[in-house]
């Protein structure tokens, strides 16, 4: 996994927060558990489409270190592991839903369309 040479610099409370729960795929991630179900690796891999393998065990990780979601393994074999949604994750929830009612309206205002096209990640919090 790539490691950082210089510490992360974090100048304000808004960038830790978009480091914690921003970008392309933990905000998806999010509103796919946001479902309240817990989900094994290959259904959420199904869900994201498009994410590699990398990309998706890395988010995972980062999310279960930031105490976003849980990972709980069974003793089983094959080995199985659910992903959830975290207290501290289903806190999150609320602000990507004002995310996501923020886009839609500058969205409308800039391509002078209803709505972006729901999305399936999204509904739960749409």
């Amino acid at each position: 996994m790539y490691e950082a040479k210089l510490e992360k610099e974090i100048r304000c409370p808004l960038e830790y927060g978009l480091d914690i729960f921003g970008g392309k795929w933990k905000s998806r991630i999010l509103c796919v558990l946001a479902a309240g179900k817990s989900l094994r690796y290959k259904d959420l891999k199904t869900e994201l489409g498009n994410v590699t393998d990398a990309v998706l065990a890395a988010m995972l990780k980062e999310l279960a270190a930031d105490g976003m979601i849980t990972r709980k393994q069974y003793e089983e074999i094959p080995l199985r592991v659910e992903y959830a949604l975290a207290e501290k994750g289903e806190s999150v929830l609320p602000i990507l839903q004002n995310v996501c009612l923020w886009s839609n309206a500058y969205y409308r205002e800039k391509n002078r369309e209803n709505f972006l096209p729901p999305c399936r990640n999204c509904t739960v919090i749409n």
